[in-house]
This record gives C-alpha cells, sequence and structure tokens, in this order.
C-alpha cells in the first residue's frame, strides 16, 4: 500500500492545490482543470486565478524584454524591471501556497479573495 491510498479525498483536493500554486509548472494542470471542467469550484476558481496571473506575468514579462531589446539607453533599467517582476511572482506564488498550507483564505489586496480553501 503506498501513501497516495492512505489519504483521504479532501487531502488529494488540498495537493492538487498546491499545485496550481506552482511557479510556471502549476499553469499547465490550471489549464486542464479549466479545460475539461473538472474539480470542485473551489478548484475551478484556484486554476482561473493562476492562469490570468501567469498569463499577465508573461504579457508583462515579454513587453519589458522586448522594450529593453529595442531601447539603447533604458536596457539595465528595464532588465531589472522584468528581474523585480519575476521575484514578485514567485514570491507571491510562495507567500499562497504558505497560506494554503495554513489552510486561510487566500486572498490578495486589490484582487479580491481567491476562494476559501478549507
Amino acid at each position: 500500500m503506498n501513501d497516495f491510498d492512505r489519504l483521504e479525498p479532501d487531502e488529494i483536493r488540498h495537493l492538487r492545490l498546491f499545485f496550481y500554486l506552482l511557479p510556471v509548472f502549476g499553469f499547465f494542470p490550471a489549464i486542464w482543470t479549466l479545460y475539461h471542467r473538472s474539480g470542485s469550484r473551489q478548484e475551478r476558481n484556484l486554476s482561473r486565478f493562476v492562469v490570468k496571473f501567469a498569463m499577465g506575468w508573461l504579457l508583462i514579462y515579454g513587453l519589458i524584454g522586448a522594450s529593453a531589446f529595442t531601447s539603447e539607453s533604458a536596457q539595465l533599467p528595464l532588465l531589472l524591471t522584468a528581474s523585480f517582476m519575476t521575484s514578485g511572482y514567485f514570491v507571491l506564488n510562495l507567500y499562497l501556497m504558505v497560506r494554503l498550507w495554513q489552510r486561510k483564505t487566500i486572498s490578495l489586496p486589490l484582487i479580491g479573495k481567491v476562494g476559501r480553501l478549507l
């Protein structure tokens, strides 16, 4: 009997939510959940947030990178801004993972409550 056989369905769902919050890699299971319309309401809410957040980060990172490539005078500040954006993306995902681990509400300022994930 392996370890996954002893997990309760609620614990498995909780573990899946952690996979969604993995920076960059969590995007793919989130897209899968949304595409197949599977999972609970909380999983779908978190998946929508993860997809929007990852696509927003990628779009901004790409625009800043393209601007840095075409600019000669502002190249270094733009590259530093892109690196801060990436660091912020990773730290925010880590923060949300900690909130999920503590079984607290995942909410962000200016965005609101992502979902009550107890």
